[in-house]
């Protein structure tokens, strides 16, 4: 929401332009109780949103736990449950190996022209056999 957004519902703004909401807006924004409320209740929404998503968490976690401990052995709902459980605490991530090792100038150089010679002679035209007489 914005600060005009939040002046709009706060207050008649009927008779009012848009440039006189956004100043009126700003100004109260710039009033320091305000602003110390505003960031008060910013962090109290912040914390409900967070307590929300751990509950939602543990939630769906203890539904997995229960599927994979009571599923039969041959249900799949079993092995998905405890695949998606692995996943949230990090059993089974992708991991991408990289080569960040320095190679020196020369040596990138020599490996280009390498590489190079070998792409040029691939596309030379290969010479056609004589034909016998």
């Amino acid at each position: 929401m914005t600060l005009s957004d939040a002046y709009r519902e706060a207050y008649d703004c009927k008779n009012m332009s848009g440039a006189a909401i956004r100043n009126e807006a700003s100004k109260l924004a710039a009033n320091h109780d305000i602003a110390v409320m505003v960031e008060r209740l910013r962090a109290e929404n912040e914390r409900a949103v967070s307590a929300s998503l751990v509950n939602d968490r543990e939630k769906v976690l203890q539904r997995l736990r229960q599927w994979m401990d009571d599923a039969e052995p041959t249900d799949t709902n079993k092995l998905k449950a405890a695949q998606l459980l692995g996943q949230t605490v990090g059993m089974f991530k992708d991991v991408v190996e990289t080569n960040s090792g320095d190679r020196a100038s020369t040596e990138v150089a020599a490996e280009i022209e390498r590489r190079l010679a070998t792409l040029q002679a691939a596309a030379e035209p290969k010479p056609k056999p004589d034909s016998l007489h």
